[in-house]
């Protein structure tokens, strides 16, 4: 399926009933586009499930778990902690996003994520990297759908978003399971300011525990506050640079998987 194919205008049902789009811009790198303009925080409750684009299989565009997040919270170690978990049991694929680079896509191959190097391609997004996950998403579906075709047994593709504000979360034509994640260093109010990606996600991530006193954040106000925002969604209190809490991800990530594919989870 062409790029072209893939242009265009979501009407979210994410939760938020009142969306409306403001003024059409364009960054470089991307479409002329239109953001959403969100009146609420967002519900867990109602949020959207994954589906793929105009009746798609997992065959042609595999399961895709969405890493979201501010700048710097750790979603690239993440993505790295899991390729390593998940890749001796099962199949897996990675695409990243950096705005002007390939910065992170070259840190999992210099770390051998995947073995493979030609299993992750990295997507420049330009400067508006919520855009390319959520407005006009087709250069990272067709990155997947291209990962797809190459390795067609591939269980699933984990994707990278760039670090972006916490109003950025993925379109659901895109991610069948979105993880989002903050972390500590941003203080301990951060859960309670909301977004799409706090409320919406299907697993929030609160990384860096272990530097909860250095930055005098409380981690029971973040873990009270979170569940409180997400309806008492699922969150994971991680330390994911000493591998805590990556296999509680991994479950939650791999339980979706199993419920959406048909398919039998395997030990990891």
């Amino acid at each position: 399926m062409s790029g072209d194919a893939h242009a265009h205008a979501h009407a979210h049902a994410d939760g938020n009933d009142d969306v409306e789009f403001g003024a059409s811009h364009a960054h470089d790198g991307l479409k002329p586009h239109r953001h959403e303009r969100l009146y609420g925080p967002g519900s867990f409750a109602k949020r959207r499930k994954g589906s793929t684009v105009r009746g798609q299989t997992f065959a042609d565009r595999a399961y895709t778990v969405g890493i979201g997040g501010p700048v710097g919270t750790g979603k690239t170690a993440l993505a790295l902690a899991l390729c390593r978990a998940l890749r001796d049991a099962y199949d897996v694929t990675c695409v990243t996003n950096d705005i002007f680079t390939k910065e992170d896509g070259e840190f999992l191959i210099a770390n051998d994520a995947l073995g493979d190097a030609n299993r992750i391609r990295a997507v420049e997004t330009g400067g508006c990297p919520h855009a390319a996950i959520r407005e006009d998403i087709s250069s990272n579906l067709n990155a997947v759908e291209e990962l797809t075709a190459a390795y067609p047994n591939c269980d699933l593709c984990l994707m990278e978003s760039g670090g972006d504000n916490l109003a950025a979360n993925y379109s659901r034509e895109l991610a069948d399971y979105i993880v989002y994640v903050i972390d500590v260093c941003g203080g301990d109010k951060i859960p309670r300011k909301g977004g799409p990606g706090v409320t919406q996600a299907d697993l929030l991530v609160v990384n860096k525990c272990e530097l909860a006193d250095a930055v005098g954040a409380s981690l029971d106000v973040m873990e009270r506050d979170a569940k409180i925002q997400r309806e008492d969604g699922p969150v994971v209190m991680a330390q994911v640079k000493k591998g805590v809490g990556v296999r509680e991800i991994a479950r939650h990530i791999l339980a979706d998987w199993s419920e959406r594919t048909g398919r039998a989870e395997k030990p990891f």
